[in-house]
């Protein structure tokens, strides 16, 4: 699979815009963080991450098994400590039985590219251009 690239221009205040293909995504923190909570906070966004892929990684695999998924809701919550969130923990409705969800989960955690990379924790570097 090839890298992937955003781009992310700071727009003043607490406030930043990120390139992400064709689409452009506010970032800004709440007004209580010198914001003007004109979108989604960055740890925000990382639950976002997490939910939404797992989400796509559990309908992938029951497509892939031929099996119908009947509603699916992801909600993510992640524990604060300090400056990271200690705890990321995941909530799965859905209206198909819990045996057919549960069934699922093994190989759902397997693809989901989100969660593995958080598993993993990989190495951040930075430098100045």
């Amino acid at each position: 699979m090839a890298d992937r690239t955003v781009h992310t221009r700071w727009d003043g205040g607490m406030r930043a815009v990120t390139q992400v293909g064709d689409f452009e995504v506010v970032v800004d923190e709440p007004e209580t963080a010198g914001g003007t909570d004109t979108g989604p906070q960055p740890t925000d966004l990382l639950l976002v991450s997490v939910s939404s892929c797992f989400a796509l990684a559990l309908a992938f695999v029951a497509r892939k098994r031929g099996v119908d998924l009947l509603g699916l809701d992801v909600t993510a919550i992640g524990r604060y400590e300090g400056l990271k969130f200690c705890e990321i923990s995941l909530s799965i409705s859905s209206d198909s039985p819990r045996s057919v969800v549960e069934d699922l989960l093994p190989e759902a955690q397997r693809v989901c590219y989100v969660s593995n990379t958080l598993q993993r924790q990989p190495e951040l570097t930075v430098e100045v251009t």
